[in-house]
């Protein structure tokens, strides 16, 4: 079982994050031009919070809003869960499904970002696990 650290290295990608002071138009462009649902929101180096598809709809097309005028500050979850690079894919799985929560940002013990992980990145490495502990066991029984 991987924990967030080898998932990371595994496949590394650049964190797309966003300023506060944003429009949400311009972090929607963002998460639509790296085909992601979220984005960090990032002031100076610290972690300020998350947006994500579920803040836009939730709390600017159901309040009537407009996301060109709109700053992502007024509506980004600011309470971010996250996980430390030493948890496994397990952990964080079971923290993402008991929280309803769908991207995880990775921090090391100084609060630095090292990266995000989504429940898609999850799933695949547990299909991966699956995959494997099967084979292995084929292998097994064929001797």
């Amino acid at each position: 079982m991987k924990n967030m650290k080898q998932m990371l290295d595994e496949n590394p990608r650049e964190t797309i994050s966003v300023s506060p002071d944003a429009t949400v138009f311009s972090a929607l462009e963002l998460m639509a031009k790296f085909g992601i649902g979220a984005v960090l929101v990032m002031k100076d180096e610290h972690l300020a919070g998350i947006f994500s598809e579920r803040d836009y709809a939730r709390k600017i097309i159901l309040h009537g809003k407009s996301s060109k005028e709109t700053l992502v500050r007024e509506i980004m979850t600011e309470k971010v869960l996250y996980a430390r690079p030493e948890m496994t894919s397990d952990e964080a799985m079971a923290l993402m499904t008991d929280k309803h929560i769908r991207h995880l940002p990775v921090m090391d013990p100084n609060q630095r970002v090292l990266g995000m992980i989504s429940i898609g990145d999850l799933v695949k490495e547990t299909i991966s696990q699956q995959a494997f502990i099967i084979k292995q066991l084929e292998q097994y029984i064929a001797g």
